[in-house]
């Protein structure tokens, strides 16, 4: 699980503190749950024992240390229980804070205003999916309902009423028409005037045309480069 962690840990994070809690953890998450993120309070004062949150694509964990660090108390809720996030920045760090349906409130304060960030994002995230789900297998077969109809049209046509395959073959200005349908939305412009709410807005529809495989993942480094520029 370490080696899988290492692409979304930063340097604020303590190693050791993650290594416990990434050890408790290898018990708990259930077949095809996968960590996205792990966030440790960071107190003014030295923290021997920090609370943390974790946010897989299921849930989110909250780790809280009990008996001097011998045991550890797991707080866990689905992403369908969850009402909303957001967070809360200070001069000595940050909150994240989520409700659920049931009018629960959890906040995990003094969190590095990075983790901090990161944990809203993936939040956002999450709860987008839940709202607006992936629905693939109904547009594979509309596309395969659609080539039948056009096999069984053109094995019925006669071959010498066919004088124009223009009429059958796409031409390039449908294709370029077609591509730029679905062409990545360019860079804007005056991100410094944007609030933060915008930026991560904006960051979250970078990260979903990556996942749909509109930009390449280099593409997408840079336009986030661009926007934690300004966060």
């Amino acid at each position: 699980m370490i080696d899988n962690l290492k692409k979304i840990l930063n340097e604020d994070q303590d190693p050791k503190a993650i290594e416990k809690i990434t050890a408790k953890l290898e018990n708990l998450l259930m077949s095809n749950e996968e960590v996205g993120y792990i966030a440790v309070q960071k107190k003014p004062a030295v923290t021997i024992f920090p609370d943390s949150i974790v946010v897989t694509n299921k849930r989110i964990i909250l780790c809280k240390p009990k008996n001097l660090g011998l045991s550890m108390e797991f707080i866990d809720y689905d992403w369908d229980d969850i009402a909303g996030s957001f967070v809360k920045e200070g001069i000595l760090g940050a909150d994240f804070t989520f409700t659920t349906n049931s009018d629960l409130t959890h906040t995990v304060d003094y969190l590095p205003k990075n983790q901090a960030r990161k944990l809203y994002t993936y939040a956002k995230e999450q709860l987008d999916l839940l709202k607006n789900p992936k629905i693939t297998t109904p547009i594979i077969e509309e596309v395969k309902s659609e080539t039948l109809v056009q096999e069984e049209a053109i094995e019925e046509t006669p071959t010498e009423e066919v004088t124009n395959y223009a009429e059958i073959i796409p031409t390039p200005n449908d294709v370029i028409r077609d591509t730029e349908v679905e062409a990545p939305i360019s860079e804007e412009k005056g991100l410094a005037q944007l609030t933060q709410d915008e930026l991560f807005a904006k960051l979250q529809n970078y990260k979903k045309l990556l996942d749909n495989g509109l930009i390449l993942q280099g593409e997408y480094d840079r336009l986030k480069s661009e926007i934690l520029k300004y966060l």
